[in-house]
């Protein structure tokens, strides 16, 4: 019995060295197969459109159209090519959430964490196919589902449903998931415009709270207001949003 086939790859980067470099990745791993490369954005489009590739191992930074802009082109004609981000840049990560991406790795890409990512790549194709067509697309939500952070050597997908607690740190925000945190960069006006306020509430300049993750309010003895959260945390409830705070009582 046979395996799978090999994936047909494309790669798209504007660095010779970085093309190099995933070619002889490429050649170590049998799932994929090799069909073609490109140095610019235009040319990975033209590309994709003509040979329909499995996979694009797809550079965001690229003179002209760049990867994003191939991305959405190929889901705009609905290409079902699956797109990994190959990239030396983390801070693209807030804009490709919004790109069907299966996966974000940062260079130097290490052959372990793409085989994770083609391993993705594989499951997301095997559950297109066990479900058959594609079920009619749902409106898209105004509010973020998910968020693309850096964490060690890679860029993982965080979800907004999993997000306890949003802390401010200078120009980047600490996003609380259990014991562990990731920090993204971007300002807390513009997180707190992305997020579902019927999910989440701002209660201090600096943080946004999960509104399930509360579990009352007190006062601090100074004529202030402090919230407690259910795992035993207790934050300053800051002048300027008590109102949000009443308004979660008052309900």
């Amino acid at each position: 019995m046979t395996g799978p086939r090999a994936l047909r790859t494309l790669i798209a980067d504007d660095e010779p060295l970085a093309i190099e470099r995933l070619q002889i990745l490429c050649a170590r791993l049998p799932e994929l197969h090799l069909i073609g490369t490109a140095m610019d954005g235009a040319a990975a489009l033209r590309l994709a459109e003509a040979l329909s590739p499995d996979l694009l191992l797809l550079d965001i930074a690229m003179p002209g159209l760049d990867g994003l802009g191939v991305a959405r082109a190929l889901e705009g004609a609905g290409t079902p090519s699956a797109v990994i981000f190959v990239t030396a840049f983390d801070h693209f990560a807030v804009d490709a959430f919004d790109v069907a991406a299966v996966d974000y790795l940062l260079k130097p890409v290490e052959l372990g964490r793409l085989e994770r990512a083609i391993a993705r790549v594989r499951a997301q194709i095997e559950h297109r196919t066990d479900a058959g067509a594609a079920p009619p697309r749902l409106p898209p939500s105004p509010w973020a589902r998910e968020f693309w952070v850096p964490y060690r050597a890679e860029i993982i997908r965080v979800l907004a449903a999993d997000i306890e607690l949003i802390e401010a740190e200078r120009d980047y925000m600490r996003l609380h998931i259990g014991q562990r945190s990731y920090l993204l960069h971007q300002t807390i006006g513009e997180l707190e415009r992305r997020l579902d306020p019927a999910e989440f509430v701002r209660l201090h300049r600096s943080t946004i709270v999960r509104r399930d993750r509360i579990a009352g309010f007190k006062r601090d003895g100074e004529g202030g207001w402090l919230v407690e959260l259910r795992d035993g945390r207790v934050l300053r409830v800051g002048r300027t949003y008590l109102q949000n705070a009443r308004a979660m009582v008052e309900r």
